[in-house]
């Protein structure tokens, strides 16, 4: 009797070992699954135009959002990127000077009532009780919000006059899905995950020509 227990006893055992190991497989294979299909952010165009008396920024992404990021945002998690851009100047000396600079705070949210997608933009750091001071705009598909994200032209950076010909002047161009605005929880269980991992940042010298 004792025998038979004990068989009985190590039969769970090795069951339970093998329904862990076979948890484990699926779970690689979803890993595996979402890895394959993870969100993109690149950079495939940036360059610095004088328009005036002005240096303009014009940029170009290429972003898509992955499964996990998409799923989240249909569940009414709201999502935010930040893109920045900022002149500076060689100083051997000392720390490089910075002669200007522009930011742009997003808001992506998914709205289960209409089926649409509503961006909020603006020029300061956004929070959900201060979305009456940004510019908010609606679409029917995520492709059309990301849209207006992966466009980025126009954007005023410094005034001409702050250049120095005799200087050496480069931008530092950022962008990155903002993950400190996310929810702590979240933030937690998302920090591994491939997808949430979207950040750029690029360098860009500024030719001989513009600074004249």
């Amino acid at each position: 009797m004792g025998f038979i227990t004990h068989c009985l006893k190590s039969a769970r055992i090795d069951l339970g070992r093998c329904r862990l190991w076979v948890l484990g497989v699926l779970c690689l294979l979803a890993v595996c699954k979402v890895g394959a299909q993870s969100s993109v952010a690149e950079l495939t165009e940036l360059r610095m135009d004088r328009q005036d008396s002005a240096l303009v920024l014009n940029a170009q992404l290429k972003l898509e959002l992955g499964p996990a990021v998409e799923d989240a945002l249909v569940k009414g998690l709201a999502v935010h990127f930040v893109a920045d851009a900022e002149l500076m100047r060689d100083r051997w000396y000392w720390y490089d000077r910075k002669l200007g600079g522009v930011s742009r705070y997003y808001r992506l949210a998914f709205q289960p009532l209409t089926r649409r997608w509503r961006l909020n933009v603006s020029s300061e750091p956004i929070s959900n009780s201060g979305l009456s001071s940004t510019i908010s705009q609606n679409f029917e598909t995520l492709s059309e919000a990301l849209g207006v994200i992966r466009r980025q032209s126009g954007w005023k950076v410094a005034n001409a006059s702050d250049l120095d010909a005799d200087g050496h002047q480069y931008l530092l161009y950022r962008f990155k899905l903002d993950f400190s605005q996310l929810p702590r929880p979240f933030q937690i269980a998302a920090g591994n995950q491939a997808d949430w991992n979207l950040v750029i940042s690029r360098s860009l010298r500024l030719s001989a020509d513009m600074v004249r």
